[in-house]
């Protein structure tokens, strides 16, 4: 690269005689045949630069993802427990960014791999603290988790990110048709305080701050080391990796 450069400004220098002087420079001493060397060496250098340029590109397309690893005990699944890809997620139900995974992503996520027994999807809770509703959303559906109603809450949940204050979380579990005797009791012990506790520690320990973020990585095992993918990605970009990961 360090050549590279010495021969640009050499050559921008050379061409700059040749058309400041004119005539005159010729004339002194720098002929034609020299000009079209000069020329000829610019042309070089431009192929040079643009290949240069191309192999930057391509190693950004062919950047090595960040590999880590992360438990699939824990946390809310769906699909098939042998699908040979599982699909961890850490979300905050009044982020918005979540809600519009859900929205987007999800159901056509869920429509071509989790339906089709080649996906396992498992979701773990990361409340963030500038979000004051979201750990008591966590909390609710944990609770329904224990009587098998998670996704039918999941649903109310991320219906509207600003309506999660504890009346709306009521009308929610009423809604998902769970029994409200043990989900008041879950909810006022806060029976799974710990467990979302152990969500956002195992989200730190794969340096997960925000969501959503997820991990993508073949099923084969209990801890499975997977891609790291941050933010709400559409579908076509979970599609090319999983299609990757399938071959």
């Amino acid at each position: 690269m360090k050549q590279l450069k010495e021969r640009v400004v050499l050559a921008f220098f050379c061409l700059s005689v040749i058309c400041v002087g004119g005539t005159q420079a010729i004339a002194e001493g720098i002929s034609k045949k020299q000009g079209d060397e000069i020329l000829k060496e610019l042309k070089t250098i431009r192929t040079l630069l643009q290949h240069n340029n191309n192999i930057v590109q391509q190693q950004k397309a062919v950047a090595i993802p960040e590999k880590v690893e992360v438990s699939i005990n824990a946390g809310a699944s769906l699909g098939k427990n042998d699908a040979p890809l599982v699909l961890v997620e850490f979300t905050d139900y009044q982020c918005p960014f979540c809600k519009r995974f859900y929205d987007n992503t999800f159901p056509e996520l869920k429509k071509q791999y989790i339906d089709s027994g080649k996906l396992r999807f498992i979701s773990r809770n990361l409340p963030l603290k500038f979000h004051k509703n979201a750990e008591s959303a966590a909390l609710a559906a944990a609770c329904a988790n224990d009587q098998n109603k998670y996704w039918k809450m999941r649903k109310f949940l991320f219906s509207d990110p600003n309506k999660l204050e504890p009346d709306n979380i009521t009308i929610y579990a009423k809604q998902s048709g769970l029994n409200m005797e043990s989900f008041n009791t879950c909810m006022t012990k806060r029976l799974h305080s710990q467990t979302i506790q152990k969500d956002i520690a195992a989200a730190r320990a794969v340096g997960v701050s925000g969501t959503p973020s997820f991990v993508l990585a073949k099923n084969d095992g209990d801890i499975v080391e997977g891609e790291k993918i941050i933010g709400a990605q559409p579908f076509s970009i979970l599609n090319d990796k999983i299609q990757r990961l399938l071959k």
